[in-house]
């Protein structure tokens, strides 16, 4: 019974390091304005798509460029469980995308490029 409980735990562990799963965040991707003046959306490299805030990150002005942003992601703990939830739908063939949508508080911005690549 060690063994199994063992084997589950080593296999959640590898999931949750699979996809980066922390209360903070690094994700690269491409910018846009929201749906007002103080929220943005960032279509990320890997398919995953972010509502973006910040009051510490100039985001208004890399509007349409490639960023790296850094955060702390909203709802941590749920936004984890969701994830492990649809990771394993995927994996049962349940459904086709395994993408994520999340809320990211941004605190660090880094520019890429001026121009999105996807």
């Amino acid at each position: 019974m060690l063994a199994c409980m063992a084997s589950v735990w080593v296999m959640a562990d590898d999931s949750a390091d699979a996809k980066g799963k922390s209360d903070t965040r690094t994700i690269t991707g491409c910018l846009s304005q929201g749906d007002n003046a103080k929220e943005f959306n960032l279509k990320a490299d890997d398919g995953s798509t972010w509502e973006l805030r910040s009051s510490k990150a100039p985001l208004a002005k890399h509007v349409g460029h490639e960023v790296e942003v850094t955060g702390v992601v909203k709802n941590a703990m749920a936004h984890n469980m969701k994830e492990d939830t649809k990771d394993m739908a995927h994996d049962t063939g349940a459904t086709k995308e395994n993408n994520e949508h999340g809320h990211l508080t941004v605190t660090h911005l880094k520019h890429v490029s001026d121009t999105c690549t996807k």
